[in-house]
């Protein structure tokens, strides 16, 4: 054995500051002339040696944690350890620096391409067995910095020990770090372009701490999924000729200090016994600041670890499904936080987000906007949307703020945006990445449906990416959208008192004019309770009762008319308070102590059966998204305060909806009927006793009569209870 020829300075310098882009040929061991020439950097050591069967070999301090020697061997010891020294302890490791790249050629190749639809699998902290040894891979996207080095608790968060290798053109570092199992916790140190340095969380991690700590956790998932009969039938039907009622909620604090699995004993049976095909989580994956909701992501890969552990995120999706309960989730490509450890400026300069400040600048929430023109940065999204659904078995992914993704000028004064190469305002990179996304994910993932919450006109939000509309555009290849214009227009109709609702008719039947241009979802969401907006029932004019009967009318109306429909927890029993993450709804108001535990107990037996007869009666989904499926019976009794119109099912089977939202009794109220129904039977009215109405309605039979109204030959005289909605059917 003799001393190995000293590291130039400069190489020793870029290996001891981390900006080497290739540690492993200087450590390790390699052949020379002569001999094995062995070196290992190991910080705080006293002595180390190399061990094999058969040898043991001192190697030799040089400095630095630096140790070296060449060993007058001619070939590298097979499976030769280190045996490392220290104060108060010795241990043998295998040498990270002996092993070649744990990342394949294809999985570069695709990463280059912008095109690796398992990411996941290629990036990030992945366990796993490389040439005979157990350990975990290290890889990171890093195409700006001059050098990488994973730290974690495995080496006592000491920089210094394991510098990363640059794997070509692809921007991409790796390390296979022996040794390294599940939930152990690691950052990567950065050496920016500057010189700088930044400790980061991994973009793919796919596991984190709790917050306010940030380190990402090695994760190797064992849940054993128990849901095949679900995922065999749910892409069975088109989402848009289904039943679909949603039921969205915070998972956090729906009941406040509930973990993954104990939300899985109490919130499938609860959606269950209401009737929800689907409920729709506010975003899960991890984020720093819980009063955003989750709506400004840190950790795009990791459902939040405030509630529990990835497996345990499976197992309550797992006990949703087996209940017969869909799972959609809130997904947030448009932006991301600046926190110093996360995405903002990854490795020294504008990586996720755009190059141009102005571009990159989110102007109403303080954030950062995605680089949708860069193929990696639409690769980590798009991948992250298959993630989810192929990891996770999410059913659907809600797409939140996509208007903020396609318009330049969203929310940009004149001269502080761009026009595109075409002079226009659409933002053509993201215009692409949603139709690269949609496309993606509706091919890996049978069943999934993608909705968008798109605030304008925007034309073909669900149309095909490969018809092109008027506009010149592909369809953005949605399946659903959001329709925040019947959301606007129908709530203010309902918060104006009855005796001027006449001058507002038209908002309730407007959304007719356009209701087949998309298909359609009918939110009320959290965005609408919240913020001095008022819940849903406090929304309403009148006194209690009449709140609560508008309340119950509305619900009526919405659940009839052409769309699927969306409602946020608490809304659901009435909760007259606003919702707030800190608290949760308000579930004291249906304690049978509580005085008007009634009233709220009745609202929630009204969504019951809404869902119930929903569910159990096509015409009401059947043809959403036709015209053939609806009906005008009455649509400008403005000065009665009254609708009616007909679904049909695809056979032709109606189910006719009257709302009077007038504070009267209207006896003897004339509707056409459509032909060849000799008798209508009240199935659903939302004043009815047991909902806390006023028990007003039509107890026996219709009976259709020659007597032409509304356009029809045949019509029925009924009776229409006070801010009430009924719901007849033939038979």
């Amino acid at each position: 054995m003799r001393p190995a020829p000293p590291l130039h300075e400069f190489t020793r310098a870029r290996l001891l500051q981390g900006t080497h882009h290739d540690p492993h040929s200087v450590l390790g061991a390699h052949p020379v002339p002569g001999g094995i020439l062995v070196r290992a950097l190991r910080p705080w050591a006293k002595g180390v040696a190399v061990v094999a069967k058969g040898l043991r070999a001192e190697l030799i301090d040089e400095g630095d944690g630096l140790f070296a020697a060449i060993l007058p061997l001619r070939e590298i010891p097979k499976d030769h350890r280190l045996l490392v020294t220290y104060e108060d302890t010795e241990v043998t490791l295998d040498d990270p620096y002996r092993f070649l790249p744990a990342l394949g050629e294809l999985d570069l190749h695709l990463i280059g391409e912008g095109r690796h639809e398992e990411l996941w699998r290629a990036l990030g902290a992945r366990p796993m067995t490389h040439e005979g040894v157990a350990g975990t891979r290290f890889t990171v996207w890093a195409p700006n910095a001059l050098g990488v080095r994973v730290v974690g608790d495995f080496n006592v968060w000491d920089s210094t020990v394991h510098p990363m290798r640059s794997l070509g053109g692809t921007g991409v570092w790796e390390l296979f770090l022996p040794g390294v199992t599940e939930g152990a916790l690691y950052k990567f140190e950065l050496t920016r372009p500057d010189g700088s340095r930044t400790l980061r969380a991994d973009p793919m991690a796919r596991r984190a701490e709790v917050p306010p700590a940030n380190a990402s956790i090695v994760e190797t998932s064992h849940h054993v999924w128990r849901d095949a009969d679900w995922m065999a039938r749910r892409g069975a039907r088109p989402v848009h000729e289904a039943p679909f009622s949603v039921y969205e909620l915070h998972l956090p604090s729906w009941r406040p200090g509930l973990t993954y699995r104990q939300l899985a004993e109490q919130l499938p049976a609860y959606v269950k016994d209401l009737g929800f095909t689907h409920v729709e989580l506010m975003p899960v994956a991890e984020h720093p600041f819980g009063g955003s909701w989750g709506y400004q992501v840190t950790g795009f890969y990791a459902p939040t670890a405030r509630l529990g552990t990835p497996d345990d995120f499976k197992h309550l999706i797992d006990s949703l499904h087996r209940a017969g309960i869909g799972v959609l989730m809130d997904w947030v490509p448009a932006h991301f936080p600046r926190d110093d450890w996360a995405l903002a400026e990854f490795d020294g300069r504008p990586l996720y987000e755009h190059q141009d400040p102005a571009r990159a600048a989110h102007p109403d929430w303080g954030t950062l906007e995605f680089d949708y023109g860069r193929k990696e940065v639409r690769n980590f999204l798009v991948a992250n949307a298959v993630y989810w659904c192929e990891e996770f078995h999410i059913d659907g992914l809600r797409v939140d703020a996509v208007a903020s993704m396609l318009y330049l000028d969203y929310s940009r004064e004149p001269g502080q945006w761009t026009p595109n190469e075409h002079g226009g305002r659409e933002n053509l990179d993201a215009v692409a990445f949603l139709q690269e996304m949609n496309a993606t994910v509706y091919r890996r993932c049978p069943g999934v449906v993608t909705v968008a919450e798109e605030s304008t006109a925007w034309d073909g939000v669900t149309r095909a990416t490969h018809h092109t509309g008027p506009g010149g555009f592909g369809g953005l290849g949605f399946g659903l959208k959001w329709n925040m214009g019947w959301m606007h227009d129908s709530l203010e109709y309902m918060t104006k008192e009855p005796v001027h609702r006449r001058y507002h008719h038209g908002d309730m039947t407007f959304a007719m004019v356009y209701a087949y241009s998309e298909n359609y979802v009918l939110p009320i969401s959290h965005d609408e309770v919240v913020h001095g907006k008022r819940s849903l029932v406090s929304k309403m004019p009148g006194d209690w009762w009449q709140q609560r009967a508008n309340h119950r009318a509305f619900l009526g109306f919405m659940w009839a008319h052409p769309g699927k429909q969306l409602l946020f927890m608490g809304q659901e029993f009435a909760q007259g308070a606003e919702w707030s993450e800190a608290h949760g709804p308000d579930w004291w108001l249906l304690d049978p102590s509580y005085s008007a535990e009634p009233d709220h107990r009745g609202v929630r037996d009204l969504v019951r059966d809404l869902n119930a007869h929903y569910r159990a009666t096509p015409a009401l989904w059947q043809r959403d998204t036709v015209p053939e499926g609806f009906e005008w019976i009455v649509g400008d009794a403005a000065d009665d305060n009254v609708l009616a119109f007909v679904r049909y099912d695809a056979q032709g089977s109606p189910l006719l909806a009257v709302c009077n939202f007038s504070p009267v009794v209207r006896h003897g109220y004339r509707l056409g009927v459509p032909p060849g129904e000799p008798v209508w039977h009240e199935v659903l009215n939302t004043d009815a006793a047991g909902y806390g109405g006023s028990g007003v309605g039509n107890p026996d039979p219709l009976k259709a009569e020659p007597t032409a109204w509304h356009g029809r030959r045949v019509s029925v005289v009924a009776v229409l209870p006070p801010l009430a909605t009924v719901w007849l059917r033939p038979g």
